[in-house]
């Protein structure tokens, strides 16, 4: 798995990249950072593109007691050798584990605590540590993100800022970086963050060579655009918030007041808005937002429907109003959402 067998201590010559992968992550999360440290040598040397003098990339790829893992998918990974916290390195590439319950697997694995441990060593050396997507909690609980930014997948969000309250969670950004500490969302963000370790161990222009070459959006900043409340219709574990949910979103387009939805569920406005506000961190108003843009979403991916429309189908009078407030949410306006995630 390593570029080179021969290597397998730090060389100064050159910009070195340890990935630290465990069972239950995905085989994408190692091999697409080393698909992209390839083609950043294969553009470094005289093949790519004559008289440019880059170092280039080594990578070792380990795990906590130095065997195979097992990926997510089941596949059988080789590895190169232990996960150390005093091993001389660029970088740290941390996989994320792709589970439905971070928390719980983070309760259940034991063997967390040595991969913790060698994180913090490796922070003090001052090597610079990069993960995506649930990697975030464990450089969380490693306490290497106290009082920093940093991100994770946007269906994570809620989870993270309520485990960790004292990280400074920008959960619309693609990527965040801070004293060192690179933090992506999910799956191809990880395209991003392995181009901006190219950047910053060899050069901008190197890695604006490497995505050319790899067809990759290098000036991809928000994952905004990609979140959806409705995976939160059965995710929170509230009954009475999924029963609210469901029938908030047969009454998008008449809307609905405070105390129809109470009466509805048959409990107060006071425990409404609570419990509301403890599933999904808004009040039922607000939700009833979200889900309302959320519906104009899908209509821009899947219709021809212009701004009107969508604001008919919804309950929306006012269309500037109505793109004011799709941009606040996803951070683009809905023409450029059409755009990116219309059908053609």
């Amino acid at each position: 798995m390593a570029q080179t067998s021969a290597h397998a201590a730090h060389s100064a010559a050159m910009p070195l990249v340890r990935i630290w992968t465990f069972d239950a992550a995905l085989a994408s999360g190692v091999a697409t950072p080393i698909d992209i440290f390839l083609a950043a040598n294969y553009l470094a040397t005289p093949g790519g593109e004559p008289g440019r003098r880059t170092r280039p990339f080594e990578w070792q790829v380990e795990s906590l007691d130095g065997k195979p893992v097992r990926t997510a998918s089941g596949q059988l990974l080789p590895v190169d050798g232990r996960i150390s916290g005093t091993a001389g390195a660029d970088a740290i590439w941390l996989t994320g584990p792709f589970v439905p319950d971070v928390a719980r697997f983070l309760a259940t694995r034991r063997d967390l605590e040595p991969l913790l441990s060698a994180l913090r060593r490796q922070h003090e050396r001052g090597t610079l540590l990069a993960t995506y997507c649930t990697g975030s909690f464990l450089l969380a609980e490693a306490g290497l993100l106290h009082g920093k930014a940093a991100t994770t997948h946007w269906s994570h969000a809620r989870a993270f800022q309520s485990r960790y309250p004292d990280v400074q969670l920008k959960h619309a950004e693609l990527i965040t970086e801070q004293a060192g500490i690179l933090c992506s969302a999910a799956v191809t963000s990880y395209q991003n963050l392995a181009l901006r370790l190219v950047e910053k161990l060899a050069n901008a222009k190197l890695a604006l060579d490497t995505a050319k070459l790899m067809l990759i959006d290098l000036h991809r900043d928000l994952q905004s655009p990609y979140a959806s409340p409705f995976h939160e219709l059965c995710d929170h574990g509230d009954d009475l918030v999924a029963r609210g949910q469901r029938w908030m979103t047969k009454r998008l387009k008449e809307g609905f007041s405070i105390t129809q939805l109470s009466q509805q569920l048959a409990v107060s406005e006071r425990t409404l808005n609570r419990r509301f506000k403890q599933a999904l961190g808004e009040p039922p108003l607000k939700h009833l937002q979200s889900l309302r843009i959320e519906m104009a979403k899908r209509l821009f991916e899947t219709t021809r429907a212009t701004v009107e429309v969508a604001c008919d189908r919804i309950g929306y009078s006012d269309p500037a109003s109505f793109r004011d407030l799709f941009k606040r949410h996803t951070g683009v306006t809905p023409s450029e959402y059409r755009r990116r995630f219309g059908r053609r």
